[in-house]
């Protein structure tokens, strides 16, 4: 197999199956969009966001598991890629059980950060109260997904996600539109589908293990005792993981950020965000299918030590991610209008995302190569890089939005493009430099 055949075979059910996530938010947005008030989609946009913090903050537990397995699959080493999927459950329960135990305080606290809008601080609490029992499922999902893309298994990823993200959407419709639960509705909708891709994963990961080479079921439970016993066989993770911790809490705290300062704009502002986020995250999450893919070619590359290979898949992938970025660019600057008005029918809304449209034209050219490179790095298990690249254009971000203040919504808008075009700067200029440093 060639390997632009090899990336495509690894990329395409990744690309839909990551397709489905961002529909699902576009589904959400257009079953609240076209609700009496704005105040509806607008509160599930907090919910939503503080539940990225909360959740996705946890992201490493996908992220640093891909980089670690692949590399462990790359030796061949079966009895590793075990231990890490065990270790990587338990690290995503310990953290679930502390995001429940600490839920009054978080979900207070985080909806106050983002507005200070009391009627939406209220429909966001009620969505937020409901989504945050999904932790343990999610936070497993995590690991499960990162696990079986490691291996080169895009299939099951892509079975997971589509299943969930599809019983998902039927339950949005339903509990929104058929039974009238609003937020709430949102919210349980996603909970359930989150505990049924658990359960599907689970089966498909147990499968999985018992066609690898390892004597069962004797080995495997003494490998259970010993890989969970002791402290010091979580390194190999925790390693990786505390440096994606941080990168993805600063990357989150950007988004939160750019959120909060919608809200203080307006419940109209804020909406219209919303949907134009919803457009920023379908290209982000098409384009992680090629990123993702990188995760594990990368990585099983270098633990092979196949050095020129590893060259090969990163300028293709690279190349690939332009190209798509550049489709999406010029739909949206096309037909973008059009697509927000499936979304909302509310007038005001409308005519305040056609104002801002443009960035929402320039971002996915200016961040295609953070998120391909976002993917060359886990695989390198260089989290470091990502942490101070993300770090250094954040406060960037932070200082041009300072500035740009009397502009308003454009002026944040120009801050979060402008933060999108310095991490793909940062991450493209190191690489190069690391490939010149290897050479």
């Amino acid at each position: 197999m060639s390997l632009n055949q090899k990336i495509f075979a690894l990329s395409w059910p990744i690309i839909l199956s990551n397709i489905s996530v961002p529909l699902l938010g576009l589904v959400d947005t257009a079953v609240l969009g076209h609700l009496s008030s704005a105040d509806y989609l607008a509160a599930v946009a907090l919910g939503a966001s503080l539940f990225s913090f909360l959740f996705w903050g946890f992201g490493f537990l996908r992220m640093g598991t891909t980089g670690v397995v692949a590399q462990a699959a790359g030796q061949q080493n079966w009895a590793q890629v075990v231990r890490l999927l065990q270790q990587g459950i338990v690290l995503a329960l310990a953290v679930a059980s502390l995001l429940l135990m600490a839920q009054p305080w978080l979900i207070e606290l985080g909806l106050a950060l983002l507005t200070d809008n009391q009627g939406l601080q209220q429909l966001a609490g009620q969505y937020a109260r409901v989504r945050i029992w999904a932790a343990p499922a999610v936070l497993i999902n995590y690991v499960l997904l990162g696990w079986f893309l490691a291996q080169q298994n895009s299939r099951f990823s892509f079975y997971m996600l589509v299943l969930g993200n599809s019983v998902n959407i039927v339950l949005d419709l339903w509990f929104v539109l058929g039974l009238g639960w609003d937020v709430k509705g949102v919210a349980l909708a996603s909970l359930l589908a989150d505990y049924l891709v658990l359960l599907v994963g689970g089966y498909l990961a147990w499968c999985h293990i018992l066609c690898l080479q390892i004597d069962y079921p004797d080995k495997l439970r003494g490998q259970l005792r010993v890989s969970l016993g002791r402290f010091s066989d979580y390194q190999t993770l925790l390693k990786v993981n505390h440096q994606l911790l941080v990168r993805t809490w600063v990357l989150l705290f950007g988004m939160a950020f750019f959120t909060a300062q919608g809200a203080r704009l307006g419940a109209d502002v804020l909406a219209a965000n919303a949907i134009l986020l919803q457009m920023v995250m379908f290209v982000s999450y098409a384009l992680d299918g090629l990123a993702h893919s990188a995760e594990a070619l990368v990585g099983q590359s270098t633990g092979a030590k196949r050095i020129d290979e590893l060259k090969a898949i990163v300028s293709r992938s690279l190349l690939l991610s332009l190209l798509a970025a550049g489709f999406f660019s010029v739909c949206y600057g096309l037909f973008g209008v059009s697509l927000a008005s499936l979304m909302t029918d509310l007038p005001e809304v409308l005519l305040l995302v056609d104002q801002y449209l443009l960035w929402v034209v320039l971002i996915p050219i200016f961040a295609a190569a953070s998120y391909l490179f976002d993917g060359v790095y886990i695989g390198l298990t260089r989290a470091d890089v990502m942490r101070n690249t993300t770090v250094l254009a954040t406060g960037l971000y932070l200082l041009v939005w300072y500035l740009s203040q009397g502009l308003g919504n454009q002026g944040l808008w120009f801050a979060f493009t402008l933060f999108a075009l310095l991490r793909s700067l940062g991450l493209y200029w190191h690489y190069r430099w690391r490939l010149k440093f290897a050479e």
